[in-house]
């Protein structure tokens, strides 16, 4: 952060630290008669350190007093650099703690403009951040860094009058109102934690908000979808919005038609909604037995580069829950999955969730008709990755102890490779403890004698 004529938080602490220790050394020397050279010693050095940490601060100060720095970087309040340059509802900008400031005080007028706010949502100016931390860079400054979302932000009246007047465009008759409130919602809900916050003061707000895809507008306005979806997404991740999202009626059936029909970022942003969503442990049941895990696996097959990961985490998520894995198996995701593990796309995090669905014994079964203890085996070899050979040694550990069809497989292996007793040395903590267990069971059915 530049400095402006005071002393940084760090260099305030430093100051108040060595005084501390000034003001016991100097009154060991006054109040002692027999008092230690060392005292007097540690004493000037002290003072030596208070001296330097003032001196570096006034040079800093000075060269922030003397440079000319260009009006568009101070902030209209307090006249100094920027530090968090933030937009004003009437389109100014302030540097954040002082407009903060004023509307924690009340103020709902722009101090430049005079005008009425019409809310109170700071949106940052990453622009003229990104100006001033080039122009500090130019002059050997060090460049402000932006104020960390401390959640303080106000929520006003003037908000929530904002919030059900874009609410009432959504559910207007005019196509173009819908669209352009949809859009600055998007915007809002991203920007602002207290806006997003406001969506759980009502169970009606949901309903509202989603009323024009209700009514048939997912297909035939890809736009107003994808703006309506993510604002949604936006919502969910608010914690205390998660359960009134999922329990609303309409929400579910509309992410379902939204991973289906849209544009791949309404797609992506289902998904990920329901990621978010799944974080509550029953939520996971909701979704799992709405249908939505179909959807999902189709979308993993299609294969689109900008959704596989929210999907993929998606799908992770909910099977979780033990009763959804079965569900991920009936609708295919084992032949998915290996596909693209085999076509190398994806591999950690599908690996993860092979892992997670081995506990299922159909699925184990659909692996190794697919060829999975191969392409497992490959993986360990050749990767570099940990996990990768974690998750990989997980699976085959279940797939040994659910039959004896893969042990010739996994012990011709064994005993050309080593490759699992190198686990069993080398691996996680977790690989390790899989790869023995793997060993011990080719031992007892008398398979295996090597451990190199």
């Amino acid at each position: 952060m530049a400095r402006t004529g005071v002393l940084e938080e760090t260099d305030k602490e430093a100051a108040m630290e060595i005084k501390k220790q000034l003001g016991k050394l100097v009154k060991e020397i006054v109040e002692e008669e027999d008092y230690r050279v060392e005292t007097a010693d540690e004493a000037i050095r002290a003072l030596s350190s208070l001296k330097n940490l003032q001196r570096s601060t006034k040079s800093l100060s000075f060269k922030l007093g003397v440079l000319d720095v260009p009006q568009e970087f101070r902030c209209p309040i307090s006249g100094e650099l920027m530090t968090d340059p933030v937009v004003l509802a009437t389109g100014q900008t302030y540097d954040r703690p002082f407009i903060q400031r004023l509307l924690n005080e009340g103020s709902r007028t722009c101090p430049q403009t005079k005008q009425v706010l019409a809310h109170s949502i700071l949106t940052p100016n990453n622009l003229v951040q990104g100006m001033i931390s080039q122009w500090c860079k130019e002059h050997g400054i060090e460049p402000p860094k932006p104020v960390q979302d401390t959640g303080e932000e106000v929520v006003t009246n003037a908000d929530r009058n904002y919030l059900n007047a874009l609410l009432n465009k959504t559910s207007s008759s005019s196509l173009a109102d819908q669209k352009e409130a949809a859009k600055e919602l998007r915007l809002l809900t991203k920007r602002s934690s207290s806006f997003r916050a406001l969506f759980g003061e009502s169970a009606e707000i949901i309903p509202q908000l989603l009323s024009p895809l209700s009514q048939g507008q997912v297909a035939t306005h890809p736009d107003l979808q994808e703006d309506l979806i993510t604002t949604l997404l936006n919502l969910s991740i608010h914690d205390n919005n998660k359960r009134l999202v999922v329990e609303n009626p309409l929400v579910i059936p509309l992410l379902i038609d939204s991973l289906i029909s849209g544009t791949i970022q309404t797609k992506s942003n289902a998904a990920a909604t329901f990621f978010t969503l799944s974080a509550i442990d029953s939520s996971k049941i909701v979704i799992g037995t709405s249908g939505a895990l179909k959807p999902l696996i189709d979308l993993l097959h299609e294969g689109h580069p900008l959704a596989m990961k929210d999907v993929a985490t998606a799908i992770f998520r909910l099977c979780t829950d033990l009763e959804n894995r079965g569900r991920a198996v009936n609708a295919g995701v084992v032949w998915v999955i290996l596909n693209k593990i085999m076509d190398g796309v994806l591999v950690a995090e599908l690996l993860a969730i092979l892992a997670i669905i081995s506990t299922n014994q159909k699925a184990i079964q659909e692996m190794c008709e697919l060829g999975a203890v191969s392409c497992l085996i490959r993986i360990i070899r050749e990767s570099d990755c940990e996990r990768d050979k974690e998750n990989c040694i997980v699976i085959l550990y279940n797939i040994c102890f659910s039959g004896r069809s893969k042990l010739k497989e996994i012990k011709d292996e064994e005993m050309a490779n080593g490759t699992f007793s190198r686990l069993a040395q080398s691996g996680t903590s977790r690989a390790k403890r899989k790869a023995i267990g793997i060993l011990e069971r080719l031992n007892k059915t008398g398979s295996v004698t090597h451990t190199a």
